[in-house]
């Protein structure tokens, strides 16, 4: 039977494939590592692949489109509705087949490798300024225990220029 339908769980090394043909017969169920994922695509005929967006997927997205499939992403919550059983990777495979087949559903468009690389980017940036503020609000807590007080502090402008500083204030209360 020919497979029309792939759905695809993506996890960190074994990914699990679910195919069916045109008239909804399960005809594929299998697990690939992730070395095995190209080699396998590439000898398949063109087909329909759902993928739920995560981590990973713009990725396999990208390169299956390559192999001459048609690939579509899904949000993880327009998914789970389909999924008939308890949680586990071949019952989500399968949720993602018949999720990706609907007609009015949903799909998240697929990003170019610059703007993955954009996004890892800004994430970091994110990382960055929330473990900077942490650590400030951390110091300013263990000089509380001394009894040094560090005030937030303000925002004075110098005259009409636009340049800023932070002044902070600090106070010894012993």
């Amino acid at each position: 039977m020919k497979i029309t339908t792939i759905g695809i769980d993506l996890a960190k090394a074994v990914f699990q494939v679910h195919g069916v043909d045109v008239h909804g017969k399960t005809v594929l169920r299998k697990q690939l590592r992730r070395s095995e994922m190209a080699k396998f695509f590439v000898n398949l005929e063109p087909c329909l692949i759902g993928i739920e967006a995560c981590g990973s997927s713009h990725y396999w997205a990208r390169k299956l489109s390559e192999f001459g499939h048609t690939v579509k992403l899904m949000s993880p919550q327009f998914v789970k509705p389909y999924v008939k059983t308890n949680k586990h990777d071949m019952a989500d495979a399968e949720a993602i087949c018949e999720a990706v087949s609907r007609p009015n559903m949903r799909f998240v468009p697929i990003k170019k490798y610059r703007a993955t690389s954009y996004s890892v980017g800004t994430s970091c940036q994110t990382g960055i300024v929330k473990a900077r503020t942490a650590q400030s609000n951390q110091i300013r807590g263990l000089l509380s225990e001394f009894g040094i007080v560090m005030h937030k502090g303000y925002i004075r402008s110098c005259g009409g220029c636009r340049r800023y500083w932070k002044i902070v204030r600090i106070t010894c209360l012993a």
